[in-house]
């Protein structure tokens, strides 16, 4: 049996993918009736889940939250037993992660960071990259349940590094996403064809993932709903730039993201998927729309 914590944006589609593979999964969310909505078995609580899976993954908003979960005397730590296999889905800050780590090997259990990449689409494929981190043995044996829902599986090095290595990519992301929505917004403003511009990028050395698979359905209106939210995003480029601090790394390209995804989120897109950070541009660039050729806003 394996259960799952965090039914939401990623954790449900990871779920269904289970389900579909032919797994059993009981699922617990606070949002009541998720796991039924799934097809799972739904649990009232985490102690429940804890008590009736081997294997447990966590799907949840940030290390605030895991802290919660994994915590107090109904949480994951205290019902953890010897064997037991917790993996982390979550993007979370690493030194959170290796402290959790080591109160699960306390208990016997193993407790691995699995950070996760590819956005809803992968995930309603079953084609995510995992970022692991943690005990190699412990991997192999959650293999063949990680594979029900990714395509590629990274062996990061030990606790805290799968979190670590996510936020390292997913402040690439942010940069990429957030400087192509701005040259979009300046394209646009300067009378160019959009289809054209990113032709032009996508052939040249401005070439990212945003550029390649984002903006060809943003500038006909489609913003791919399902991925990570504005806030989600200010997130994580916060805690790559607490890791950074605490490496002693210079982080001089952060700024860029920090007001771009800033920006989005006291226009009000917060809760909608990051690649709206282009529209929060567009606001204070003149109300500009890609997707709006006679340049007027959408209400």
């Amino acid at each position: 049996m394996i259960g799952f914590i965090g039914l939401g944006n990623m954790g449900g589609r990871m779920t269904a993918r289970l389900l579909e593979k032919g797994h059993e999964v009981t699922g617990y969310d606070v949002r009541p009736g998720l796991a039924e909505s799934l097809g799972a078995r739904p649990a009232a609580s985490v102690a429940e889940v804890t008590a009736a899976a081997d294997v447990v993954l966590l799907s949840l908003p940030d290390s605030h939250v895991v802290e919660a979960v994994t915590g107090g005397d109904d949480g994951l730590i205290a019902q953890a037993r010897s064997g037991q296999v917790v993996v982390d889905l979550s993007t979370a800050a690493p030194a959170s992660t290796r402290a959790i780590h080591a109160s699960f090997l306390g208990r016997g259990a193993a407790y691995l960071d699995a950070g996760i990449s590819g956005g809803a689409a992968a995930a309603d494929k079953g084609t995510l990259t995992l970022m692991v981190g943690g005990a190699a043995d412990a991997l192999e044996r959650v293999r063949p349940v990680l594979e029900g829902f990714s395509s590629t599986i990274f062996h990061c090095g030990d606790s805290g590094s799968g979190h670590t290595a996510k936020l390292l990519n997913n402040f690439l992301n942010a940069v990429t996403l957030s400087a192509t929505a701005e040259v979009m917004v300046a394209g646009k403003k300067a009378g160019l064809d959009l289809e054209t511009l990113l032709g032009i990028i996508n052939a040249s050395s401005g070439v990212n993932f945003a550029s390649l698979n984002r903006f060809p359905k943003i500038i006909h209106g489609d913003y791919l709903k399902g991925g990570l939210t504005n806030s989600l995003m200010m997130k994580d480029v916060t805690l790559y730039a607490d890791l950074a601090a605490g490496l002693g790394v210079g982080s001089v390209s952060a700024s860029g993201p920090l007001a771009a995804f800033g920006l989005a989120i006291g226009l009000g897109y917060g809760d909608q998927i990051s690649n709206t950070v282009v529209d929060a541009i567009g606001d204070v660039s003149g109300g500009v729309r890609l997707h709006d050729p006679e340049g007027e806003r959408d209400d």
